[in-house]
């Protein structure tokens, strides 16, 4: 099934070297479906970058089942490991604000380094 390109709805999120991009789209049947695609900046040695993208095709028939498990999945890791973003403890200027912490977090040995690349 060949898919049209036209953008027909768009949002864009900025969120640090990623940037998300929504778009509906219509395929040649005049139906539309949503395209989330993300893109990375990489920089190359000599300085010049370039960027990564991921695409994902979601139709109408799995708007439901994935809207449920994505809010699924979302909300069992806030309930887990709090609002806090553990990344940040990595910057420099960082300070710990210790009403988000859930119990246990001042542990680093909690937490887990997971890559989420290759999603």
């Amino acid at each position: 099934m060949e898919l049209s390109q036209e953008e027909i709805y768009s949002k864009v999120l900025r969120a640090g070297r990623r940037t998300y991009f929504f778009d509906v789209r219509e395929t040649k049947a005049s139906d539309y479906y949503l395209t989330i695609t993300e893109s990375k900046k990489f920089t190359n040695e000599d300085g010049t970058f370039y960027y990564k993208k991921h695409k994902i095709y979601l139709y109408k028939e799995d708007f439901t089942e994935f809207k449920e498990t994505l809010c699924d999945m979302m909300d069992f890791i806030i309930k887990e490991r709090g609002d806090e973003v553990i990344s940040e403890r990595h910057q420099k200027n960082y300070t710990a604000d210790k009403s988000n912490h859930f119990a246990g977090a001042n542990n680093a040995s909690n937490y887990t380094d997971l890559n989420f690349e290759d999603i």
